[in-house]
């Protein structure tokens, strides 16, 4: 007569109580029926430590001995063993030396990724990036060392550029301006390395347009809804026929929410777009002087004008 029985999920069970919770003796390595008793599995594995752990005790050293998770990105040294400081007489040799050395076990070019690694997170921490963004990013800074393709160049410099390029494949791009801001490296030099990387990866990234940054722009300057809309709208027609060409996409996008406020009762001056996009002032007169001949065309069917289009400001 079997012991115990399983259904269709595979769940051991006792075959009289199928729905009688199991109770497991830890100590013999069974599990009991709670209902009738009967012994319906023996020898199960313990899968707990094997030792206990008294937080308040020894300063909460725990006995484990597995070590943190492994690194993928290092080249395994994040596994070495380290021997700890000798105390007891045995340690020290005739002389007072030690006689276990510890060899300096990590090896300069993990010690260059680590640091690398660090100052990615830190900046992604800065402007608030998400982990996909950082792992990208990690990923990318090691291909770029693994190759020695950019020897010479700043690893910190490198890093940004991994960061900006990581943004842009992840559909959610930052300007150059934006990471300079996090950065210890100045514009130009993030640019070349940017340019570098994407031709020693043999890798692209995908254009940026006007609505990758127009619902940021339009949150960091508190504009409602109805603005946003407005302004994607204007942007994205001004591209599409044409009245804004050579003009970057985050200098039609600052032009697009200048107007589009500026016809709202949520009216935003150049200075405070330009702040918060990262462009000067002359920028943003340019484009919108280009758009503003065609405003009539520009904003949406729908939108609730509070100033009327003849009464924009005229630069």
């Amino acid at each position: 007569m079997a012991s115990s029985s399983r259904n269709d999920t595979n769940k051991v069970c006792c075959y009289a109580h199928p729905d009688a919770p199991l109770i497991e003796d830890y100590r013999a390595g069974d599990q009991i029926c709670s209902e009738c008793g009967l012994v319906v599995g023996d020898r199960v594995i313990d899968v707990g430590s094997e030792w206990r752990t008294f937080s308040n005790e020894k300063a909460g050293v725990d006995p484990s001995r597995v070590g943190g998770p492994e690194n993928p990105l290092l080249n395994g040294s994040d596994l070495s063993t380290m021997i700890g400081p000798g105390t007891g007489a045995a340690s020290f040799d005739a002389f007072g030396a030690s006689k276990y050395q510890n060899r300096r076990t990590m090896s300069s070019s993990d010690r260059t990724l680590i640091n690398a690694f660090r100052e990615i997170n830190g900046m992604a921490d800065r402007i608030n990036l998400p982990k996909t963004i950082v792992d990208r990013a990690n990923n990318l800074f090691k291909q770029v060392h693994d190759g020695k393709n950019l020897k010479g160049r700043s690893n910190d410099a490198i890093a940004s550029a991994c960061l900006y390029i990581a943004c842009r494949q992840e559909g959610v791009p930052r300007t150059f301006k934006e990471i300079c801001a996090v950065s210890k490296i100045s514009k130009k030099e993030i640019g070349r390395c940017f340019k570098l990387i994407l031709k020693a990866l043999e890798t692209s990234v995908d254009l940026i347009t006007t609505g990758d940054f127009m619902s940021r722009f339009c949150s960091n300057l508190g504009l409602p809804n109805m603005v946003q809309r407005a302004a994607t709208h204007i942007a994205r027609k001004a591209v599409e026929i044409d009245i804004v060409p050579g003009r970057s996409p985050i200098s039609v996008a600052a032009a697009a929410i200048y107007m589009a406020s500026q016809a709202s009762e949520d009216k935003k001056s150049q200075k405070e777009i330009g702040d918060i996009a990262g462009v000067a002032d002359v920028t943003i007169r340019q484009s919108y002087k280009l758009m503003y001949q065609h405003a009539a065309k520009l904003f949406p069917e729908d939108f609730k004008f509070a100033t009327p289009i003849d009464q924009l400001p005229q630069m």
